[in-house]
C-alpha cells in the first residue's frame, strides 16, 4: 500500500524530458525525409500559424510600448 510517490516536479521533468525526446525524433525523421506527408502538411500549418501569432503578439506589444 505505501508505493513509492513521484512528486509533481519529478513528473513534469519526466513529462516535459519524454516530450523532448519524441520532438527530437521527429525532427530526425522530418530531416530525413521519412516523415508521413499528411504529418508535414500538419506541422507546416501548426508552424505557420504560430508564426502568425507571434507576430500579433509583438505588433500588440510594440502598440503597448508606443502608448
Amino acid at each position: 500500500m505505501s508505493e513509492p510517490l513521484i512528486t509533481r516536479e519529478q513528473a513534469f521533468i519526466e513529462a516535459r524530458w519524454a516530450l523532448d525526446v519524441a520532438r527530437e525524433r521527429r525532427d530526425r525523421d522530418r530531416a530525413a525525409g521519412r516523415l508521413d506527408p499528411a504529418a508535414e502538411l500538419v506541422l507546416r500549418r501548426i508552424e505557420r500559424e504560430m508564426r502568425a501569432e507571434q507576430a500579433t503578439a509583438q505588433a500588440n506589444a510594440a502598440d503597448r510600448a508606443a502608448a
